[in-house]
């Protein structure tokens, strides 16, 4: 057995290993680093007794103290929904409109309806409900069937062209293909953009300025300024779900989209329809 080798500055044996001519001196651990270390391994083992540890083949340990993270959260979602029970009573037992005379209870019903949003309706009016084309933006005051707490509320609960409700709003544009000719769709198309300030063919515009009080009036009204019993858009706004240009009015003309927007009802309850209509409003364009 070979002697160790002793340091010759400090006078401590070294451990042997060596790299690159360095070596290793062998001082022994702290106290309090080693007392640390037993302590560390107590504690470990006490863990491993009193809580869940070991995997078994369908479950696992239970522990002595028989605790479990699901219970943990269980209990506290409970308390949570204790928590608020008396507000969600109260919104379930008072219309929209007594909701927004409570500031407490609006406060309440504002700050659900935000968190239902964000599960329920991000995915067609973004996050931000600002929309997209298609999908209206619910934080201007541009409103198809009125900006009003009860008129939102309404909406919401069911739905527009949704057939499974027989109650949802129905608004259909026909299409005027059949009826009117290529230069007559594009003569309105030409008119309903001078309407808003969109480029437009002035000399069309005129020619159409007939064709729309003949065929789009009727919804529409005569200055374009729709009509919110039918959904029928107003025209003079700039504010459009499916046209940019007269390009797209002339399409929308010929070949009309119409959305579907669910109802919302049947699937969340009336209690979460009131929290969604009193958040929906609070954006900015609710009406009085």
């Amino acid at each position: 057995m070979s002697e160790k080798h002793i340091d010759e500055f400090s006078g401590v044996s070294t451990t042997g290993h060596e790299w690159d001519g360095i070596r290793e001196l062998d001082n022994p651990m702290p106290r309090w680093w080693v007392w640390t270390y037993y302590i560390t391994i107590v504690w470990a083992l006490g863990y491993v007794i009193a809580y869940p540890a070991w995997p078994l083949i369908s479950d696992a340990t239970k522990g002595v103290l028989n605790w479990s993270s699901r219970t943990e959260i269980r209990n506290e979602l409970a308390a949570a929904e204790a928590a608020k029970a008396d507000y969600v009573a109260a919104v379930a037992a008072k219309s929209v409109d007594e909701i927004l005379a409570d500031d407490n209870l609006r406060t309440f019903a504002t700050a659900a309806g935000a968190a239902s949003f964000k599960v329920n309706c991000v995915q067609c009016h973004g996050s931000g409900a600002t929309g997209s084309k298609g999908f209206p933006n619910l934080n201007d005051d541009d409103w198809l069937w009125g900006g009003k707490i009860t008129d939102i509320a309404q909406t919401i609960a069911h739905g527009i062209r949704f057939a499974a409700d027989p109650d949802t709003r129905v608004s259909d544009m026909p299409s005027f293909a059949d009826t009117l000719e290529p230069a007559q769709i594009a003569a309105v198309a030409s008119f309903a953009a001078s309407l808003s300030g969109l480029p437009h063919d002035a000399a069309k515009a005129e020619a159409g300025k007939s064709l729309f009080a003949d065929n789009c009036a009727s919804c529409h009204g005569e200055a374009g300024k729709g009509n919110r019993e039918m959904g029928a858009p107003d025209l003079t706004d700039a504010i459009a779900l499916y046209v940019a240009s007269e390009a797209d009015i002339e399409r929308q003309i010929r070949t009309p989209m119409n959305g579907v927007m669910p109802a919302w009802q049947g699937r969340l309850g009336e209690t979460a329809v009131k929290e969604l209509a009193t958040y929906v409003y609070s954006l900015g364009g609710g009406e009085q």
